[in-house]
């Protein structure tokens, strides 16, 4: 490959890989927007009577209570989750398992906020590389673009020194986590650092909440691909949750895409052999610094860089509590009476019951939840 710009991989959207990589989102909760966006923070929330997928009611009673009989994993049918998805908790718990179960209450001006910050992503993107779009019809062709993803990034970027969007995947804590590395790189000193790019609207840093979110999230990234790269992913472990079949043949354009690519495969599992095979024989280390960049988004301005301190048994003390809410051990927990501000641009907010119960769910809604085994 001579020339990285004339790579092409197939667009997050494409596969059904995307991953939330920005803090856009979020942005909308830091206290100097809640102080100063009085229109965004009258706006109405769901009511305790929202409207579900199926335009039925959604009675947040029923809901709750259904919590000792399905976990919300299986309630909310995940075969697994999204590095973003426990970012997302490290800000508010609640306003996870919220999003999950009454979806579609994305205010407009959070959604305009989020498609800018993509805009960015994806013209950064494009500076290394083509997107193509290649049409699947398969859980199974899904996945191995994904796979062929990998493959043509991993001697990219040993070649080439630097790549966006990296896929990454591997069980943590009983369950697969799935996501994408903003950037990868090599240092001057041969060190390999991950680029994690945020975009502010307003030209200002996040608070110290926002960046404790955001740090996490770097830190699952370099936990997930250094299990990458060390042999610790294993292809029965992602069939088994998944659901994968390996012995499926792939569809006619997938192959058509892996031919130009260089790879001769039929079937999933000829790819997922390929992929581990790369990730452990390619002598990618694992990541050495990690870094978080904000931009503003308007001028594209540098705000500021944080360098992140990767603590291990911290991130996985997280995990594991973060974890133990998906596997239906515990309840959804709200946010700490010191960061109450929070809630002041929260969607949910006229429905949450944490809130109205200054800090414990309500005794007619909070269900026993399921004991660990």
């Amino acid at each position: 490959m001579a020339e990285t710009r004339e790579e092409e991989t197939v667009s997050a959207e494409a596969s059904g890989f995307s991953d939330l990589s920005d803090s856009e989102f979020l942005e909308f909760l830091d206290l100097e927007d809640a102080q100063e966006s009085n229109a965004l923070v009258n706006m109405p929330g769901p009511s305790s009577e929202s409207l579900g997928k199926d335009d039925k009611p959604i009675s947040l009673q029923n809901w709750k209570r259904g919590l000792d009989i399905l976990s919300p994993m299986e309630r909310f049918h995940l075969k697994y989750l999204y590095v973003t998805d426990l970012a997302t908790q490290n800000w508010c718990e609640l306003q996870t398992a919220y999003g999950k179960e009454l979806p579609g209450f994305l205010a407009p001006e959070k959604a305009a906020v989020l498609d800018t910050g993509a805009s960015i992503h994806l013209a950064r993107e494009l500076e290394l590389h083509d997107l193509v779009t290649v049409p699947v019809t398969t859980k199974e062709d899904a996945w191995a673009i994904k796979f062929l993803n990998v493959l043509l990034m991993i001697p990219a970027l040993q070649s080439e020194g630097h790549m966006r969007e990296f896929p990454v995947f591997g069980e943590v804590e009983g369950v697969l986590l799935v996501g994408v590395i903003d950037e990868l790189h090599y240092t001057a000193k041969g060190e390999l650092e991950l680029a994690e790019l945020k975009t502010r609207r307003r030209p200002m840093l996040p608070l110290e909440a926002q960046k404790k979110k955001d740090c996490f999230q770097v830190s699952l990234y370099k936990y997930i691909f250094d299990a990458m790269v060390q042999g610790k992913v294993t292809p029965a472990s992602l069939i088994h949750h998944t659901k994968l079949c390996p012995e499926k043949p792939l569809g006619p354009s997938v192959l058509r895409h892996a031919r130009k690519g260089g790879f001769s495969v039929k079937s999933l599992g000829d790819l997922m052999e390929l992929v581990f095979l790369s990730l452990t024989l390619s002598d990618l280390p694992v990541i050495d610094i990690l870094k978080i960049e904000y931009i503003h988004q308007e001028t594209a301005t540098v705000l500021g860089t944080e360098i992140v301190a990767f603590e291990e048994k911290e991130v996985r003390a997280k995990v594991q509590h973060y974890m133990a809410y998906w596997m239906g051990h515990r309840e959804p927990q709200g946010v700490d009476v010191e960061e109450a501000w929070k809630c002041r641009t929260c969607t949910y907010a006229d429905i949450c019951e944490w809130r109205k119960g200054s800090g414990v769910l309500g005794s007619t809604l909070g269900p026993q939840a399921k004991k660990a085994k």
